[in-house]
C-alpha cells in the first residue's frame, strides 16, 4: 500500500496548517471560547482559502475531493485545537454529492462552500446511543413529514442553519434536512461541554414538506445514506484526534527538551523518552488507520471494518497520548490555563463523541464473524 500523498493533497496539507497555525494562536482560542466558542473571522479565512469547499462538487463553487483530502484538513484544525465545524461541513457536503437529489445540492452546497451556510449533523441518540437506529420519528402525510423527537449534544446547532437529522420514517431509516431558523418546531438549548465547543439539545416537532429528506426522488436506500453519513463522520472525528495527538505531543517535545532537572534536560531520562516514544508510536497507529479509512471511503470499498479500526484507535489511542502528555508536564500539566490542558480536553471529549473502544472492537468483531 503506497501512503505517499498527491502533489494536490500535500498541498492542502501544508495550506489548512499555514492557516490553523496562523489564526488559531492559544490567545485566540481563549479569546474565542469566553465568547460563544465559534471561530468566524478563522471559518472566514478558511472559505476564502477553499477549505471549506474541498469537498463540494464544482459545478456548486467547490474543489470535489474526497474524505482523504477533508482528513488532512482535519487534521491541521485539531494539531491547532481550533473552534471551528470544519467536520460537519466536509462530511455533510459528501452526504449532499454522494445522496442528495439535484434540488438539494443546489440549494445547499454553494453556501456550505462559501462557509455562509453552517451546518449541523445530529447522529447522538438517547439511551444506547445506536446511531443506525434513530429515535427521532417521522410520519409522511400527503406530501409533508411530520418529525418528532429529541437530538442531544449536537455540535454546533446554536450557531447552523441547516441540520442533518436521521429519523425513523415510517419505519425505515431515512435523513432529514431541517433548516433550525426557519422552520417552526425547533427547540434549541445550549449545552456545556468538557472541551467547551459548542453544543446544543435539539427537540423537534416539526412539520416539512417530504423533499427535506436526503435524496427524495432519487431512489436513495436511506439506510445505506446514514450509514455513510456515520462512518464518514466516525473518520473525520478521528483525523481531528490525529492532530490533537499530534500537537500535545509537540507541546510535550518542547517541554521535555527545555524543562531541566538535576542539571539536565528532562529528555535527558529514560522514563520520559519511552513514554513520549510510546505516544508517539500510538499517534502514527492512529495516522495510518485514519488515512486508510478515509482512502476507502473515498474509493467507494466497503469500509465498514476499516473504519471501525480507525475509530477503535482515535478513541483508545488518543486518551492514552494526551493523558501521557498532561503526566509529562508534571504540576504545569493541571493548569487548566497551559495549553496542553485543551488538548486533554478535546481528546478526552472527541473520545465520548466517537464511542467507546469496546464498542468499536464489538462491532468490528461481529463484522469479522458475518464475513
Amino acid at each position: 500500500m503506497n501512503f505517499d500523498l498527491s502533489e494536490e493533497q500535500q498541498v492542502i496539507k501544508d495550506l489548512a496548517l499555514q492557516i490553523f497555525a496562523g489564526q488559531a494562536t492559544v490567545e485566540r482560542v481563549k479569546a474565542v471560547e469566553k465568547t460563544d466558542g465559534f471561530d468566524r473571522d478563522l471559518w472566514e479565512q478558511l472559505a476564502n482559502s477553499g477549505i471549506q469547499a474541498l469537498c463540494v462538487p464544482e459545478e456548486f463553487g467547490g474543489s470535489g475531493f474526497g474524505a482523504v483530502e477533508l482528513a488532512l484538513a482535519l487534521m491541521g484544525q485539531g494539531r491547532n485545537v481550533a473552534p471551528v465545524p470544519l467536520w460537519l461541513s466536509g462530511v455533510t457536503a459528501l452526504a449532499l454529492a454522494d445522496f442528495g437529489s439535484p434540488a438539494q445540492q443546489a440549494a445547499h452546497l454553494p453556501g456550505i462552500a462559501s462557509g455562509e451556510t453552517v451546518v449541523a449533523i445530529a447522529l447522538a441518540e438517547q439511551g444506547a446511543n445506536d446511531v443506525m437506529r434513530p429515535t427521532v420519528i417521522g410520519t409522511t402525510s400527503g406530501g409533508r413529514v411530520r418529525i418528532k423527537g429529541f437530538k442531544p449534544a449536537v455540535p454546533f446547532a446554536q450557531h447552523a442553519s441547516l441540520a442533518i437529522v436521521p429519523i425513523d420514517l415510517d419505519g425505515a431509516p431515512q435523513l432529514a434536512l431541517i433548516e433550525l431558523r426557519s422552520t417552526t418546531g425547533v427547540s434549541i438549548t445550549p449545552v456545556s461541554t468538557t472541551n467547551r465547543e459548542p453544543q446544543a439539545h435539539l427537540e423537534l416537532d416539526v412539520d416539512v414538506p417530504v423533499e427535506s429528506i436526503l435524496g427524495h426522488g432519487a431512489g436513495i436506500d436511506g439506510r445505506e445514506a446514514l450509514r455513510s453519513l456515520y462512518e464518514h463522520s466516525l473518520a473525520a472525528l478521528a483525523a481531528i484526534q490525529v492532530g490533537v495527538a499530534e500537537g500535545s505531543l509537540a507541546l510535550t517535545a518542547t517541554h521535555l527538551s527545555g524543562r531541566t532537572q538535576f542539571g539536565k534536560p528532562l529528555s535527558a531520562f529514560q522514563a520520559t523518552t519511552q513514554r513520549a516514544a510510546d505516544g508517539y508510536i500510538t499517534t502514527e497507529a492512529m495516522r495510518v488507520t485514519a488515512l486508510n479509512a478515509a482512502w476507502r471511503l473515498s474509493e467507494g470499498f466497503d469500509a465498514r471494518r476499516d473504519v471501525a479500526v480507525a475509530a477503535y484507535w482515535a478513541s483508545e489511542g488518543a486518551q492514552q497520548v494526551v493523558t501521557a502528555a498532561q503526566h509529562l508536564h508534571g504540576g504545569i500539566g493541571a493548569d487548566i490555563d497551559y495549553p496542553v490542558h485543551r488538548y486533554f480536553l478535546w481528546g478526552i471529549q472527541l473520545a465520548s463523541v466517537l464511542g467507546s473502544a469496546s464498542a468499536h472492537l464489538s462491532r468490528l468483531g461481529n463484522l469479522i464473524a458475518r464475513t
